[in-house]
């Protein structure tokens, strides 16, 4: 009996011991792992990423993103590609009317041409050069290829061929014509029923009914018709009023 009660004691003692064991070494367990945490080690736990500037991205506009993250060159280049472009169809318009404002402008500025002509008016020679036969309507004067005296209308002027002959003054083209003493002819009509005849041209740069400006270009000296062949090439100008021959010297510059 003494033995049995004996054998029972002895096995809770180890009993007791195995457990003391196992509680020493979980604690020894437990005091590594805190020193491990104290030290700097790495924890055992999974660290989530910090989110909060992502949350901060997702919140901000994305037009808002755009325009802060994008370059401020490209935004200025882009006003400036704009600007060119305005720039550029604004030309292009301007361009485009360019030639309808500027016909309009003529058109008007022809139609507005006062046709004032009067005693008082002085003219603009047609073609520069010395006077070969004179006006004379009161007496005959000598024409050389003819050979015979007569009255002269108007003045023939001496020119060479192909020389600028030009209006000598505002006028309206009223007839153009030929004939074979002057050959190539244009009636002007420069108002208060004053009249000047320009013959002897080639090339006539005007049209009938056109207005035109003194000084502008009529035609060019033509060679001389048989008339005048020994004068030689020249201008024949006659000016009239009332249908009646004046001397047209008597109002030059």
């Amino acid at each position: 009996m003494k033995e049995r009660i004996g054998q029972m004691f002895k096995d809770k003692v180890f009993l007791v011991l195995l457990v003391l064991g196992l509680l020493t070494i979980v604690a020894a367990a437990g005091v590594i792992t805190v020193q491990r945490g104290n030290g700097g080690g790495e924890s055992p736990y999974l660290k989530v990423p910090d989110q909060s500037n992502m949350i901060v991205q997702e919140s901000i506009p994305q037009e808002t993103q755009v325009a802060v993250a994008g370059d401020s060159n490209a935004t200025k280049s882009k006003e400036e590609d704009m600007q060119a472009v305005d720039s550029g169809n604004a030309t292009a318009k301007q361009e485009t009317q360019a030639p309808a404002v500027k016909a309009g402008t003529d058109k008007d500025a022809a139609s507005s041409l006062v046709l004032n002509f009067n005693d008082a008016t002085r003219m603009t020679w047609p073609v520069k050069g010395n006077v070969l036969l004179d006006y004379s309507m009161d007496s005959t004067i000598y024409f050389p290829t003819l050979d015979q005296y007569k009255c002269n209308p108007g003045v023939v002027i001496q020119g060479d061929v192909s020389t600028p002959v030009v209006a000598p003054a505002n006028a309206r083209v009223k007839e153009i014509g030929t004939n074979e003493e002057i050959g190539n002819y244009v009636v002007l009509d420069m108002g208060n029923e004053y009249t000047a005849v320009c013959g002897q041209l080639k090339e006539l740069q005007i049209t009938k009914n056109e207005y035109v400006k003194e000084g502008q270009v009529l035609g060019y000296v033509a060679e001389p018709t048989k008339y005048y062949s020994v004068e030689g090439a020249n201008v024949f100008f006659e000016l009239t009023h009332k249908d009646k021959a004046v001397d047209p010297l008597n109002q030059m510059k």
